[in-house]
């Protein structure tokens, strides 16, 4: 084996679980895409969340198999659980492609790893957490995304009224994080302190799909149901975009230029949002939020490819060979 193909495997074993924030970002870049009517490019997104997906899902299994205790030191960390929500936003594109099959398999593996990941990493939480401590809500409102994307393209309602129960439980953990993030990381964090926003805007989404899923002409909720959904995600997405001016406004005033792997999960957030407004103007019969959507989604494009293009760099500076002394 050549000493170039050792290092890559170093260095790609290396890979922290906020890693995962890659794919999901990958993954909902190409989900908004999707809604905009941009099919080529959202298929192009699609195709390296995949393969992003692939290579980490291979880390997370050699780790599991040769490293125990590497891997359940990673499992306890709130990074962890970008593995059940990247699962969970590419299974929702694939439902959205009319795979579902795939998207039902991915759905499946999803809701297996939340149960045990979500008890070791909430078991670890402790006072003043970073902007991960959100993933607790957003992997879990993954779920309920996924499933109720899945019932509408199905027409499944149990699976429907199933994904309401995730919804319900991620504003829980949502409001269990909040009392423990440490406020400081508005102005100083790396880039996951996004994640404040980006749980709203993902529960926002997910809200959409569950009254969209009413709408297929499945009668899933009776008039103060929907009325009480209806509400809720409106409000969820008021409070993601407050979130995002208020983020927005610290990122200018003081600005965090260097790369950092966290910086996915900036991306991530920007995504959903921009993912969750289009979603939303859909469901709750609002035209005028399209346009406001589509200026997010270029502009969650435009920090992809920036951040994308900050890991190529930091890679090659990484596997570069060292000097001769």
């Amino acid at each position: 084996m050549s000493s170039g193909t050792s290092a890559l495997r170093a260095w790609w074993a290396g890979r922290p679980p906020a890693a995962g924030a890659a794919v999901m970002a990958t993954g909902i870049v190409s989900v908004g895409l999707h809604l905009a009517g941009h099919e080529t490019l959202s298929g192009i997104s699609l195709v390296l969340g995949c393969a992003a997906w692939l290579g980490l899902a291979l880390n997370f299994t050699v780790l599991l198999l040769r490293e125990r205790p590497t891997w359940v030191a990673r499992a306890a960390t709130p990074g962890a659980l970008t593995a059940i929500a990247a699962t969970t936003v590419l299974g929702t594109r694939f439902a959205l492609l009319g795979g579902q099959f795939l998207a039902a398999a991915l759905l499946a593996l999803a809701t297996a790893l939340w149960p045990g990941l979500i008890v070791l990493v909430v078991r670890h939480w402790g006072r003043s957490m970073p902007g991960a401590v959100f993933l607790g809500c957003v992997a879990t409102q993954g779920l309920a995304v996924l499933g109720a994307t899945l019932a509408a393209t199905t027409s499944t309602p149990w699976l429907a009224h199933a994904a309401l129960v995730p919804f319900w439980l991620g504003l829980v953990l949502y409001a269990a994080a909040l009392l423990r993030f440490d406020w400081r990381q508005v102005t100083q964090g790396p880039g996951d302190h996004w994640v404040a926003g980006g749980a709203l805007a993902i529960s926002a989404l997910a809200g959409s799909k569950l009254l969209a899923a009413d709408g297929t002409g499945m009668y899933l909720w009776n008039q103060d149901d929907g009325d009480v959904l209806r509400t809720a995600t409106v409000a969820l997405l008021v409070l993601d975009l407050a979130w995002y001016a208020v983020l927005l406004v610290a990122e200018v005033l003081r600005p965090r230029l260097r790369y950092d792997v966290r910086r996915w999960s900036t991306v991530f957030p920007l995504g959903m949002t921009a993912a969750a407004t289009l979603s939303v103007a859909a469901a709750v019969e609002v035209p005028w939020l399209d346009g406001p959507g589509q200026a997010l989604l270029w502009i969650a494009v435009a920090a992809w490819l920036a951040v994308a293009a900050g890991a190529v760099r930091s890679a090659h500076g990484a596997l570069r060979p060292a000097a001769p002394r």
